[in-house]
């Protein structure tokens, strides 16, 4: 019995700089990427996406009429606090101590005012097992976004977070997990395929 997450990167917001929960529009115009994300996909999914507009409307190209779950905060991504909007080379110069050590050693640093890796793991984390609680729910294609995949990839393999980073996760890629209920184990199917 397994419940597949199919994710789903959300389209290029050509943003110069940090937009965790920043609501940006994301760059559709790929018509002919975003037709092999759907033939991809499986067609009797159920959908869902996270409910900033450059995932949701994301998820609402690729949608091939399956069942949709709509949209849920719990699927945003990280949230930078202060850092929101700020290129990197603004943000490091703001504090550049604490600017090191969010990327290097990932966890319970955080921006100010904003979410530490620990954090976002944790919301991931529970998003997914709320979605799976019940048993199997077969295929499930979740629109979201880049840290967002990268927690739930951590969560399912238990690596660290400075390895999980070593990950690309590409625009329109799909990063297939599956959930196993009856050993409550996890199986990586595949990361940041762009059909």
């Amino acid at each position: 019995m397994t419940t597949s997450y199919w994710f789903v990167r959300h389209g290029p917001t050509h943003a110069e700089g940090l937009c965790g929960h920043t609501d940006l529009p994301a760059d559709l115009s790929d018509t002919a990427q975003i037709e092999r994300v759907k033939t991809y996909l499986p067609k009797t999914a159920k959908i869902l996406s996270s409910d900033l507009m450059r995932a949701r409307d994301t998820a609402r190209a690729i949608w091939n009429e399956q069942d949709w779950l709509g949209e849920s905060p719990a699927f945003r991504e990280m949230h930078f606090g202060e850092w929101e909007g700020k290129t990197f080379e603004e943000a490091e110069e703001s504090d550049a101590e604490l600017w090191r050590s969010f990327w290097k050693t990932p966890g319970n640093v955080a921006a100010p005012n904003g979410e530490s890796w620990d954090d976002l793991s944790t919301r991931i984390n529970a998003a997914l097992k709320a979605l799976h609680q019940n048993g199997p729910q077969g295929d499930i294609i979740i629109a979201a976004h880049f840290a967002v995949i990268l927690a739930a990839l951590q969560g399912a393999t238990a690596m660290p977070a400075t390895s999980v980073f070593s990950f690309k996760i590409d625009n329109f890629s799909v990063t297939r997990l599956d959930y196993l209920h009856e050993s409550n184990n996890w199986r990586v199917m595949g990361v940041n395929h762009l059909p």
